[in-house]
């Protein structure tokens, strides 16, 4: 068992000398860093899914021939293809948590691939179907009735502003996943480079 502060000393130090040894590779902690930024990413991504679950819950349990009275009477609009192609985004965070935890280069830019696919992409599509009612809505004015426009509702708000709420943190939550995977890319290959010089 070792003495804190007493015990013999090598002649000219003062004992601080050890300090070079404790410093860790730049890349290994760049790599640390993004992934547990990457991980936080993914699980705001989770939170998000299970936002858009709770939208489609209706039309789910209208497949399934389930009714509920409660779910029924809150009226949520039919949903478009491009929601469930944005749900099965999640599966994608598997393929990222499985890279980041053996830094593979590859299955970690197949999973920037999907997730661009999957999630970035019905995220464009939503902004650019929207765009008409939003745009609509943001140039109405003010003593104008909500109930005359061609703006699709939703519990008196308009539906298509909603979107955009959702796009809106969905665009940032894959934006910032998306850097995260790349700055892991680059200090994984520089790592590489180095182990090979």
């Amino acid at each position: 068992m070792a003495t804190r502060g007493v015990g013999p000393v090598v002649a000219g130090t003062d004992g601080t000398d050890f300090e070079y040894r404790q410093r860790v590779a730049a890349p290994h902690q760049i790599s640390l860093l993004n992934k547990s930024r990457l991980k936080y990413c993914i699980f705001f991504h989770a939170l998000l899914f299970f936002v858009m679950l709770a939208k489609l819950t209706s039309d789910i349990l209208d497949r399934l021939d389930i009714f509920v009275l409660e779910i029924e009477e809150l009226e949520v609009p039919a949903p478009l293809w491009w929601e469930y192609i944005w749900l099965a985004s999640l599966l994608t965070s598997f393929v990222g948590l499985s890279a980041a935890r053996g830094n593979k280069i590859r299955d970690m830019q197949k999973y920037m691939i999907t997730l661009g696919l999957f999630g970035v992409l019905p995220l464009l599509y939503c902004f650019v179907y929207y765009f008409g009612d939003v745009l609509e809505y943001l140039s109405l004015e003010d003593k104008s009735d909500l109930e005359e426009t061609d703006i699709v509702l939703w519990r008196g708000l308009p539906y298509g502003l909603l979107w955009y709420a959702f796009c809106f943190v969905g665009f940032q939550i894959h934006g910032f996943t998306l850097y995260f995977s790349y700055n892991l890319i680059k200090a994984w290959k520089a790592r590489s480079a180095r182990k090979y010089q």
